[in-house]
């Protein structure tokens, strides 16, 4: 039970500080309990950052991130900072973080709660039992990809460019964390790109046919074209176990994953960098929801979507995966109870705040412990 397990938290802009604060009544559970300790310390990002310092990440922070096991982070950005210059956005310093802690893979599970079936707009048949995890390549491709920018011709019109680069290695490690995942899933991996209309796409389609046939023989790979994929998601969602797919195809088809759901107040995430030679990942983890500015201060913010980011960090960063499913059944039964918050509201249920959500898991956590 020593506490050597070092979590930095980063409660950012708006609903971030309120959701993180039901998370750290989690994390305090744990220790009361003698199940999990941890080490946690919490810094200023955003544009709680730039209002005390000047900037959305200062180097101090940025150096508490390193020597993490991970970070948990909240949300950043609100129309308080939208006219700031670029590089001092809110939004710059989880960038920052992303970067400079190499964090290359994205993951984004789409899991469907039974007691909120009824909130997708999908028939209920189409996603009941869903449960998919999106891997999305984060620190390539088209966002990164040089050259870009936008120039003006000769002719007075402008012209906007970005380039869409991948290296067989840049493909080959994300493919890895897709594989070593499936393998502790339902063992499917479907590879995502457009082969058939961009050569990155043949690229990333012949190195993940290699890696899979020289290292990854007894997990099942498919290939899809993403424009498909999207189609296929809202089709017959369930026929997938992981996806994986580049940055920009990533960030489409997580999204259309996530409403899959019903709510974007119920959905974690994890970024994840490559293993050191202990096995031990620099990692990120966030809910995706963002700072919804126009619920910040009200008590009124679904914390859940934080809550299942620790649990994803109790899983894949500290090998806890029983505390993590702990986690997940406490959500599970509050949500069969009828406590809902605003977002997933339905007839007949509960209405409670984001701090009436947090008494309500504590106590299912209290009677599963």
């Amino acid at each position: 039970m020593a506490a050597n397990r070092k979590i930095l938290s980063l409660p950012g802009d708006g609903i971030g500080q309120e959701v993180m604060a039901q998370v750290g009544r989690v994390v305090e559970w744990f220790d009361k309990k003698h199940i999990a300790s941890f080490d946690v310390k919490e810094g200023l990002v955003g544009g709680a950052s730039f209002d005390k310092y000047g900037t959305p990440l200062t180097d101090e922070t940025m150096q508490l991130a390193q020597e993490s096991d991970a970070v948990l982070f909240g949300a950043v950005g609100g129309p308080k900072w939208d006219n700031l210059p670029f590089a001092q956005k809110p939004e710059r310093g989880l960038l920052r973080l992303r970067k400079e802690m190499d964090l290359f893979a994205n993951l984004r599970p789409a899991l469907v709660f039974d007691p909120l079936i009824g909130a997708s707009t999908l028939k209920p048949e189409v996603i009941e039992g869903l449960d998919i995890l999106i891997i999305r390549e984060l620190t390539g491709g088209t966002y990164f990809g040089e050259p870009r920018g936008i120039t003006t011709l000769p002719d007075g019109t402008r012209r906007g460019v970005n380039t869409q680069v991948y290296t067989t290695p840049e493909i080959i490690r994300v493919g890895r964390v897709a594989f070593e995942l499936a393998r502790k899933r339902n063992n499917k991996v479907c590879s995502v790109e457009k082969a058939n209309v961009m050569e990155s796409g043949v690229l990333w389609r012949e190195e993940m046919q290699k890696l899979h046939d020289t290292e990854y023989q007894d997990v099942e790979l498919s290939h899809m074209y993403a424009d498909n994929c999207a189609m296929q998601l809202v089709r017959k969602p369930k026929q997938f176990d992981v996806i994986v797919t580049d940055n920009l195809f990533g960030d489409l088809l997580s999204d259309c994953a996530a409403m899959l759901t019903g709510s974007l107040g119920m959905l974690p995430s994890a970024s994840l960098g490559a293993p050191d030679p202990s096995g031990r990942r620099k990692a990120l983890y966030e809910p995706v929801h963002g700072s919804a500015p126009d619920i910040a201060g009200k008590n009124a913010a679904n914390p859940l979507a934080c809550m299942l980011s620790f649990a994803m960090m109790l899983r894949y960063s500290f090998d806890l995966d029983e505390e993590a499913k702990l986690v997940e059944k406490a959500i599970n039964n509050t949500l069969a109870a009828g406590v809902r918050t605003g977002d997933i509201m339905q007839p007949g249920m509960k209405l409670v705040s984001t701090s009436e959500m947090g008494n309500a898991v504590l106590a299912e956590l209290a009677k599963l412990a």
